[in-house]
């Protein structure tokens, strides 16, 4: 799912009315998670990204700023279990995280858009009277590409 430019836009209002400023650095990592939306980057891959629009950047300013972002709730942090966290930005249109397909062979990973746990999710609230506000769901396997 790609951020339409309205998306983006209010993103970076947000950001401003929250009391933070969009400094060069800030824009630059928001942009290079917004154009490999997708792709679940880490700090080092969004950092290899961002120093070639800003060579001056440092590892820790892209680490903080991530970090401001997830706290923020414009990014959410994932582990695939292989060690590293990755992030991906949040749409206000989605109800709850997409699910992920995630290859042992080759580690690619992929979307699943449809929420595919809407009963699950009515079950159990009505067996333990428990209201589900978000899920994360992977499923391991071998891609098309591996098989």
């Amino acid at each position: 799912m790609m951020m339409s430019k309205e998306e983006t836009e209010k993103l970076k209002q947000d950001l401003k009315e929250r009391g933070y400023k969009l400094t060069p650095q800030r824009r630059a990592i928001l942009n290079a998670i917004i154009d490999s939306e997708g792709r679940h980057l880490s700090p080092e891959e969004i950092y290899d990204l961002v120093k070639m629009e800003c060579p001056e950047i440092g590892l820790a300013t892209v680490y903080r700023t991530v970090q401001l972002l997830e706290k923020m709730g414009i990014l959410y942090k994932m582990n695939f279990d292989d060690g590293v966290s990755r992030y991906e930005l949040v749409h206000s249109t989605e109800d709850h995280q997409h699910h992920h397909l995630i290859c042992v062979k080759c580690g690619d990973i992929q979307e699943v858009e449809d929420d595919l746990l809407d009963s699950l999710e009515e079950k159990i609230t009505g067996l333990y009277n428990f209201k589900i506000t978000n899920h994360d769901v992977k499923f391991y396997g071998i891609c098309k590409k591996c098989k």
